[in-house]
């Protein structure tokens, strides 16, 4: 055994004493993944994710981010804490969060045990330099992970691994000095197109394309204004990302469960019209420390006035005609198109009463859309 190999291996024992459910090690190299990460730009399936085509030259070449760079540790943290099939989406009155987000922001969660495992690594080889990135940063990790063995890009584009599914964070530390690589993993997805088929925007275009505009995590999360009227109804009652992709993937029956007290839904009141009646106050103290947070709370009733609107309960029109004051116009603007969806032709003489005087052109287009539906 070399000594790079020996320095690898107990830097490997100590991830995993740590918690880390994964550890490989990439060289950083580029690949073809640069050219197929550019072309995806180019297409504008980014969408609004401005961040995605900045700072290229750091994510296109990793000596651009630490000078000297030749080993990239990649780490897998896995997140599941319960079982979730399609049944969820019977649950209309129910607002659906995506498994990774049911608790606290993994950003921050582990960032002590990531600069651990760095001092490690700096013990190990003496006088190197370390870069640690949480998805914090622009390189591009799946293709990373996928050379490091962790697992493969599935035709979702996420990572899978064999024997655990996909439910699982990935994190990386950049080294300057040569550690053990690791052996690439294989592409295991053979026919299967399972994720293909349940994608309810159909945002996966083509095997390992994906249209962010049309995710519903996207639309969810990372859309700052109107939802398209086209993706409304197939969302469901999502209302922070999606995971059916990866539910339906025949890899997750054997996703591995993690005992992280960190990823535990620590409140799971999600009822929709509990949540569209939330103040801004309320807002913050549900999801203090939460990756939901990270739409605030327009953003997350946005979502929830979609979700009422089909979830057929009439039992929720109180709820939304209060929300028709709502300082927020992204707010009312949805909520106009839920009450249509509830309400039909009955909803116009509603917004006729409560927003007469409605300045925002957001709203007033979909009073028209509702108009000139039911009129």
């Amino acid at each position: 055994m070399s000594i790079i190999n020996a320095k690898t291996l107990r830097i490997k024992s100590f991830a995993l004493e740590l918690g880390f459910n994964g550890f490989g090690v990439a060289r950083a190299e580029s690949d073809k993944s640069v050219e197929k990460y550019k072309e995806w730009l180019d297409l504008g399936y980014e969408g609004e994710m401005s961040y995605m085509s900045r700072n290229k030259e750091k994510r296109f070449n990793l000596e651009a981010v630490l000078s000297g760079v030749k080993s990239v540790v990649c780490l897998r943290t896995n997140y599941l804490t319960v079982d979730k099939d399609m049944e969820f989406s019977l649950n209309k009155d129910r607002g659906d969060i995506s498994l990774y987000a049911l608790n606290e922001d993994y950003h921050y969660a582990f960032t002590e045990r990531h600069r651990e495992l760095e001092k490690k690594i700096q013990e190990e080889f003496d006088g190197c330099q370390t870069k640690v990135y949480i998805d914090t940063g622009p390189i591009l990790e799946k293709p990373l992970a996928q050379k490091a063995g962790l697992g493969w890009i599935g035709k979702h584009t996420n990572l899978i691994t064999e024997d655990v599914g996909s439910y699982y964070f990935l994190s990386e530390i950049l080294v300057d000095t040569i550690l053990d690589a690791s052996e690439p993993a294989l592409d295991r997805c053979g026919t299967c197109k399972s994720c293909i088929d349940i994608c309810p925007t159909r945002a996966i275009v083509a095997p390992y394309v994906l249209d962010a505009r049309k995710c519903i995590s996207y639309l969810t999360i990372e859309l700052k204004g109107v939802i398209p009227l086209e993706f409304r109804k197939a969302m469901g009652n999502h209302i922070y990302g999606c995971d059916d992709c990866q539910i339906v993937c025949p890899w997750n029956s054997l996703a591995v469960k993690t005992d992280e007290e960190a990823f535990f839904e620590r409140d799971g009141s999600r009822q929709l019209i509990d949540l569209m009646l939330m103040d801004d106050e309320t807002f913050r103290k549900k999801f203090k420390g939460s990756p939901v947070k990270r739409t605030k709370r327009r953003g997350l009733l946005r979502n929830v006035a979609v979700a009422l609107g089909n979830s057929g309960n009439l039992s929720a029109v109180d709820a939304l005609i209060g929300a028709l004051c709502d300082h927020e116009p992204l707010i009312r603007a949805h909520v106009v198109w839920a009450l249509g969806e509830l309400l039909r032709e009955k909803a116009l003489p509603i917004f006729k009463e409560s927003l007469a005087g409605e300045s925002e052109k957001i709203v007033n287009n979909e009073i028209k859309l509702v108009q000139a539906t039911y009129s």
